[in-house]
């Protein structure tokens, strides 16, 4: 097991890691909309959204792994109402490869971002 940790992404703000490779899966934690100097985006919700993915590239991408070999992704938001918003800025990244993915409301995220992502993905 070998954590990922990249500067090109938010560092943890609790005792966690940005990820975490076995074998040759790749777990990262959730992402939510700040900036690598850790500045939460303070756009609406397609903003949040591509900058969550920002830092899942970048996490992704430190693993040795990408938005092609992403298997699952577990989206979190804060309003349901969003879910169309998020889809939109979802589907430009992930356009032909389509992972299984859960989506769910919750009260609050950190930070009180709008949506978090994480994903499982395979390691080549």
């Amino acid at each position: 097991m070998r954590t990922v940790s990249t500067e090109k992404a938010p560092a943890a703000i609790g005792p966690y890691s940005q990820g975490v490779l076995v074998n040759n899966l790749f777990f990262s934690s959730g992402q939510i909309p700040l900036t690598a100097e850790g500045v939460l985006e303070s756009g609406g919700i397609p903003a949040q959204t591509h900058q969550v993915f920002k830092n899942l590239e970048a996490v992704l991408s430190e693993a040795g792994a990408s938005f092609e070999t992403v298997i699952k992704t577990t989206v979190f938001l804060t309003d349901m109402e969003d879910f169309a918003a998020v889809n939109e800025v979802y589907s430009q990244y992930f356009a032909d490869h389509k992972p299984a993915r859960s989506c769910v409301e919750v009260a609050r995220l950190p930070k009180d971002a709008k949506v978090e992502i994480e994903v499982i993905a395979l390691v080549k």
